[in-house]
């Protein structure tokens, strides 16, 4: 049965009116969790110098700053079965084509391990549009015939696909704009740890927001950004590509910023070892939380620099956030 597409949500980005599609109702769940608004909320990952999760530390051995005062931490945990909202966002560009039935297989084993009772995902895809897949849902059934409908995504005419704009198609991978959509329109209301997961080899051609731009929506509604850079060289050994494969420097940078890790898939590292390393981390988590010395909620941009007294071991987490009112626009 062919399955119906129509418009689900509008969002003005850079003047311009940008849709998605849905093709699934929502699952809504019935579990609700009570937040403190005045409570800052950070999410860690901490690595020793071989690259192992570290799961042994206490409240003492961590150190939070906000634009550089020494803040109290008021609760944490090591609980890793705090509720988890995943956005899956997949990329469908022309330069994935090769790639996607492995990231449809890889994907539906990777929620059938991780999804559990409170937790919840959707799918979305983007290649020259951003497509919603599936809404909030925690039916592995839902989100494996999401998967099976990834498809390819180029936006083009003809037998020559193109991601340049302006050569085959006016947009090749709207990736940043597939961030914004998800972390705006699906993310906002959500709360307890949310998480996007990207595969993708990180080019970006047509969006109509930066890379910033999706970074800051993230940070706003509390997302951590995890990156799978997902490369086929084929695709861009072709002669008439004059770049090089994708960009993961701005993988590294959106993920970074939200307190996120870059995965590389290579010949020894597949995707399901990205993704069971993934899952590892997430539920290796240190939840964090705090009362800011600030209480000001003026919409303004708090730096925060966490430090462990262990100077061997690394530490990832959000470099700051938007100190907005409840319910405000991001």
């Amino acid at each position: 049965m062919k399955r119906t597409v129509w418009v689900a949500s509008f969002l003005v980005l850079a003047g311009t009116i940008v849709s998605w599609k849905v093709g699934r109702a929502q699952e809504a769940s019935s579990d609700t969790i009570k937040v403190d608004v005045d409570l800052v909320n950070v999410l860690a990952s901490v690595r020793d110098k071989h690259g192992a999760f570290v799961n042994n530390l206490t409240k003492d051995d961590f150190q939070l700053y906000e634009d550089g005062k020494l803040q109290t931490i008021k609760y944490f945990t090591k609980e890793t079965d705090l509720p988890l909202t995943i956005g899956m966002l997949v990329d469908v560009s022309a330069s994935q084509q090769n790639l996607i039935e492995i990231e449809r297989n890889a994907a539906s084993q990777f929620f059938t391990q991780v999804i559990k009772k409170k937790d919840q995902a959707f799918i979305i895809s983007f290649g020259a549009d951003s497509e919603l897949l599936q809404d909030l849902t925690n039916s592995p059934r839902l989100l494996q015939r999401a998967l099976n409908d990834l498809k390819l995504n180029a936006g083009f005419q003809g037998i020559h696909p193109s991601t340049v704009p302006g050569a085959d198609t006016p947009h090749g991978t709207v990736l940043f704009d597939a961030v914004y959509l998800a972390a705006s329109d699906r993310l906002v209301h959500e709360v307890g740890r949310k998480v996007m997961v990207l595969i993708t080899d990180g080019g970006d051609q047509g969006s109509k927001l930066t890379w910033q731009k999706a970074v800051e929506a993230s940070q706003k509604v509390d997302t951590v950004i995890y990156s799978i850079y997902y490369v086929d060289p084929g695709f861009y050994s072709r002669g008439r590509f004059g770049f090089g494969g994708g960009d993961k420097g701005v993988l590294q940078r959106m993920s970074t910023e939200t307190g996120g890790h870059v995965y590389e898939v290579d010949r020894k590292h597949t995707l399901n070892n990205v993704f069971d390393e993934l899952q590892e981390e997430m539920r290796s988590q240190y939840a964090i939380a705090y009362t800011p010395t600030n209480p000001e909620k003026d919409g303004g941009y708090r730096k925060l620099d966490i430090k462990l007294k262990d100077k061997d071991l690394k530490i990832e987490a959000r470099k700051g956030y938007y100190a907005i009112k409840p319910g405000s626009e991001i």
